[in-house]
């Protein structure tokens, strides 16, 4: 059990440090540079900013500068707000993603594995066939086309909901069910493909011939064996989706980590860009890890590395 954790470990680090020098590098590719503007800038002006945030060191000391603060949980400052750190961008907007973020997550879960069960076991059903064309159009309409239609009809021909923000409980039901949209209707076709598949299974005949009751047969052995692909899938989309989705929170309007992110490309800030990316890893790399665990909780049979 401790080797695996320790192994988890320092492949996270690995994978962080590799995420991290990836985006630098990329960003310092580009042409130009986060003081670039339109309108050109006095070289006079623009040698100051780059001696200011220290842009005028070779890229090496740069980077070594930024992995240094990277090691304190120092992210660096914002370059296009001016007198904000990234620490505190992400502070500030990690709530707001991550409020609508869980409501959507929740969602996914609560709904989206019943669905995928019971379509299962009503297979070839009117049931069946209408959850699975409901899922069919979730996955393959755009969620900024969802988010443009609820707009259009719920917030400005109807008016039943606020078209930004997330001043009222209403104003939530745009941008969750808009970012749900793709993922429940995944998390349902994958429920129920799975739970067919185990519903297959000798050992679930053998259950059943049995005379063991079925709803202990379904819930016991089926579902329960059914999930593991199932959470494979809703970890990493819960850290995709706690740390923001950039086009949603775009058309709604919603100070979220995704809005920053989106005017930190079109800035070009460095900081905040690989500031938000690494956050993101971080998140994202935590996820696997609890996926990984509850593997074991989920099926006995299934040991971490390193278990006797």
């Amino acid at each position: 059990m401790k080797s695996f954790y320790l192994k988890r470990i320092v492949s996270m680090l690995i994978t962080i440090i590799l995420i991290t020098t990836l985006t630098f590098t990329m960003m310092h590719s580009i042409p130009g540079g986060p003081f670039t503007r339109e309108r050109p800038v006095p070289p006079e002006i623009m040698r100051a900013l780059n001696a200011k945030y220290n842009l005028d060191d070779p890229l090496p000391i740069q980077y070594l500068n930024y992995m240094k603060g990277l090691v304190t949980f120092d992210l660096g400052p914002s370059y296009s707000k001016i007198g904000t750190s990234v620490n505190d961008l992400i502070i500030s907007g990690f709530p707001a993603s991550a409020k609508i973020g869980l409501i959507a997550s929740a969602l996914i879960v609560v709904l989206g594995i019943p669905l995928g069960v019971i379509s299962a076991l009503k297979q070839n059903s009117p049931l069946d066939y209408f959850v699975m064309f409901l899922a069919t159009i979730g996955i393959t309409v755009p969620s900024f086309v969802i988010a443009t239609v609820i707009i259009y009809f719920f917030a400005g021909k109807l008016g039943w909901i606020p078209s930004f923000g997330l001043n009222t409980p209403a104003s939530y039901i745009g941008p969750v069910v808009a970012l749900a949209g793709y993922s429940l209707s995944f998390v349902t076709r994958l429920t129920r493909s799975s739970m067919l598949e185990v519903l297959r299974q000798d050992y679930i005949v053998t259950a059943r011939a049995n005379g063991i009751k079925e709803f202990t047969v379904i819930m016991k052995h089926a579902v329960r064996n059914a999930l593991i692909p199932v959470v494979t899938y809703i970890g990493p989309m819960i850290a995709a989706i706690l740390t923001g989705s950039f086009v949603i929170e775009k058309i709604f309007a919603i100070p979220g980590i995704g809005r920053h992110f989106v005017e930190s490309v079109s800035n070009r800030d460095y900081t905040t860009i690989m500031g938000i990316t690494v956050f993101y890893a971080v998140f994202y790399l935590i996820m696997i890890f609890l996926v990984d665990v509850a593997y074991a909780l989920i099926d006995p049979r299934i040991k971490l590395k390193g278990d006797k």
